[in-house]
């Protein structure tokens, strides 16, 4: 390929996670191929990566049915101008990353337009519609799964399927020591803290974090030397947080853009269902998940074909954390796991010692390298 005419990989990520995931495994591609130039749909992990990102993912990074249905103009309006970039630029290859509906038609229409396509992370037909796995199949050239029981679902339907690893593994590592992280964000390490993560975005802020800061309320009334920490989420607005923050009346520390160390400082987290549970169960952190969606959305459940929503029961195959979903997510019942997560010492051990069995069914990481791996073979760079 001419220097004119670079190698162009087009990725496509909604939600914070996927423009992490996409951001690290641009970065591995450079590293192998520095030459290769990246276009597409993302947010600040992407564009700090190098991706040229023409559409910051944000304002669509929304979840449940009633919310799609509500930002449906714009989720339409945006998937036009990447079909049309798909036309006008002719990217030699689409990673689509998560965000399966929007993507999977993303994938249909670069497919149709002789774009090779690579699905990265998995969408969960093992919870979500089984059959799905031929819809999928049709649309792509590779699906990239995390988890290594996934495998199988395609497999079955003769899907091209590459076990990758969970990106997480390598990215979860915290660059100093809880001490250190305890002193830096001025917290004093003879007193518990309390890890509060509502999400990162808009519907789950208003959703969770009023729960979440009244337990943390019922919680101090109880035990006066907690003290809590949330770490802030690029996606989350100051203005939107603070006007939480500053009505409730317990003290919380908000650290920006360092979650991972947040989290090891804490001794418990009340923690929204999604990626960020999985990285606290690789941090060995005891949680309690939850999870408020729209009444809409709720009522269509029994779409779900999993017992669990949480990533760390999900691959346990059993309840190894609580969750708290819907009408049981309260602030009585959010604190009282908390309280006991912190005082029952046998229970805490054991939830302790299942987040440990799920780190080690992860294995040892390089998944971000491996993503890399694949994509350049599918170019024939590699």
């Amino acid at each position: 390929m001419s220097q004119n005419h670079p190698i162009t990989i087009m990725f496509s990520a909604g939600e914070v996670s996927g423009d992490q995931h996409a951001a690290n495994m641009f970065l591995e591609i450079k590293k192998i191929q520095p030459s290769i130039k990246a276009i597409g749909m993302g947010g600040k992990s992407m564009a700090q990566a190098g991706i040229d990102v023409r559409f910051d993912a944000t304002a669509i990074a929304v979840i449940g049915l009633f919310e799609i249905i509500k930002h449906l103009p714009e989720i339409r309006a945006v998937l036009k101008r990447m079909q049309q970039i798909i036309v006008d630029e002719k990217p030699d290859l689409l990673v689509c990353v998560d965000y399966k509906e929007f993507n999977l038609r993303l994938a249909r229409f670069a497919k149709a337009q002789g774009v090779k396509v690579l699905f990265y992370v998995s969408p969960q037909v093992w919870a979500w519609r089984p059959g799905r796995v031929k819809t999928y199949g049709k649309a792509i050239d590779m699906m990239a799964v995390i988890f290594p029981f996934e495998t199988a679902f395609y497999e079955a339907e003769q899907v091209p399927v590459r076990y990758v690893g969970h990106p997480s593994v390598d990215k979860v590592k915290p660059q100093f020591s809880k001490m250190e992280d305890l002193q830096r964000f001025g917290l004093d390490n003879a007193r518990l803290v309390v890890g509060l993560l509502p999400g990162s975005r808009t519907n789950e802020i208003t959703r969770l974090l009023p729960v979440m800061l009244e337990a943390a309320v019922q919680l101090q009334i109880k035990h006066p030397e907690l003290q809590f920490i949330l770490p802030q989420a690029d996606s989350v607005a100051d203005v939107l947080l603070h006007s939480y923050l500053q009505a409730a009346s317990v003290k919380v520390t908000v650290i920006k853009q360092q979650p991972y160390e947040v989290i090891q400082c804490c001794d418990a987290v009340m923690i929204c269902s999604g990626t960020a549970s999985l990285e606290t169960a690789l941090l060995q952190v005891p949680m309690v998940i939850t999870y408020k969606l729209s009444p809409f959305t709720y009522w269509v459940r029994w779409l779900i074909n999993t017992p669990f929503i949480g990533l760390p029961n999900i691959m346990a195959g059993k309840a190894v954390v609580k969750e708290l979903i819907q009408q049981d997510a309260t602030p009585e019942a959010l604190a009282a796991e908390v309280d006991k997560i912190l005082t029952d010492a046998d229970y805490r051990q054991n939830m302790c010692a299942e987040l440990q069995q799920i780190k080690q069914q992860l294995g040892q990481g390089g998944g971000s390298k491996n993503m890399a791996l694949l994509a350049l073979e599918m170019l024939q760079l590699f």
